[in-house]
């Protein structure tokens, strides 16, 4: 199987940066405006500015094993190997990005070679957006286009309202929770997107309010206790809204005196949580009067998430003939040994 994340610069040097911004930026599901209007400014003005910017930002998160993203990804596509193989699956798992090393071609290049002939691809994200899981799709299907003997294929669209996907997110809120106290909100800032593709037929940010919902039901809180907004706006078109740091400077200028900002759309720990939630946005509340301002990590290689990322696995590989049954020998031996010792049987 493959687990898909977005994808993250090798280094936080700006060559980098700018190398994986030009393959993000250019992909059509992600900047929906005519393709050659983008190509002009993407290339003639974008690319020559905020490679720069971003590689300062990516390298105040940067930690000395490598990008967050990439560590995390990792980590649960190991501790996702590891539930599956106890779970006496025969499924090999392996982790891909969507731009940049470690792609989804060479990963599902890997997998066929390795003897694959089917192929479960899980994405990390949640909830389903044109501008991510399909991308995904395109990545395989354009993959699938140059090769012959094509592997069988399943794709998981989203888990936004999964019992254990809600449960680890409730769990891991509850346990910081247990040892920082409670805020006065919780906000839930989800990935922004452009709020176009909502009327063009996205679910995305109805995904992301049933999430919400589920999680506050779960966590007990009223509807004054929480707050849904969105993140990561590129551009001058009007986003999804509530936006998030204009929406945290208004509640420290309302009093508000402390916030918890949990990122539910994210279940790995990047540039867009340690970054711009946990230094810009932070700095944004405190500034404006607010006096305490608190980030929950992501879920990452959280013990409950792993287990929930295996049952969700193990639901999608229905019908495969993942686990080898034991033999009638191996039955019977058992059974023997068992009424040895007077089990009941």
């Amino acid at each position: 199987m493959l687990y898909c994340n977005l994808g993250t610069p090798d280094t936080s040097s700006t060559k980098d940066v700018k190398r994986f911004l030009a393959e993000f930026l250019s992909d059509p599901r992600v900047v929906e405006i005519p393709r050659l209007i983008w190509l002009v400014l993407l290339h003639g003005v974008v690319l020559r500015l905020r490679p720069s910017q971003s590689a300062a930002k990516y390298a105040s998160i940067w930690s000395l094993e490598g990008s967050p993203l990439k560590v995390w990804t990792d980590n649960q596509a190991r501790g996702l190997q590891a539930w599956l193989t106890k779970h006496q699956h025969d499924v090999v798992v392996r982790y891909a990005m969507r731009y940049g090393s470690t792609s989804i071609p060479s990963q599902l290049d890997a997998l066929k070679a390795e003897g694959a002939t089917r192929v479960l691809i899980l994405p990390a994200y949640p909830q389903y957006s044109a501008t991510t899981t399909a991308s995904l799709w395109d990545a395989v299907y354009q993959w699938a286009g140059q090769v012959r003997s094509i592997p069988e294929l399943r794709f998981v669209n989203h888990y936004h309202d999964d019992s254990r996907y809600i449960g680890a997110l409730a769990a891991r809120v509850q346990h910081y929770w247990q040892e920082h106290g409670h805020p006065d909100v919780l906000v839930m800032s989800f990935h922004g997107v452009p709020e176009r593709t909502l009327h063009l037929g996205d679910p995305y940010h109805c995904e992301c309010f049933k999430t919400a919902r589920l999680l506050a039901e779960k966590l007990g809180l009223s509807a004054a206790q929480f707050k849904v907004t969105f993140q990561s706006r590129l551009g001058r078109a009007r986003w999804l809204e509530p936006y998030t740091e204009p929406t945290l400077i208004e509640m420290g200028k309302a009093g508000v005196r402390r916030v918890d900002v949990v990122c539910p759309a994210f279940t790995c720990d990047c540039l867009e949580t340690l970054e711009e939630i946990n230094m810009e946005a932070r700095e944004a509340f405190l500034h404006a009067g607010g006096q305490a301002f608190h980030y929950i990590p992501c879920l990452n290689d959280e013990p409950q998430w792993i287990e929930a990322l295996g049952e969700i696995t193990q639901q999608h590989l229905q019908g495969w003939p993942t686990q080898t049954l034991p033999d009638a020998a191996t039955l019977a031996a058992s059974k023997s040994a068992a009424l040895a010792q007077g089990a009941v049987v």
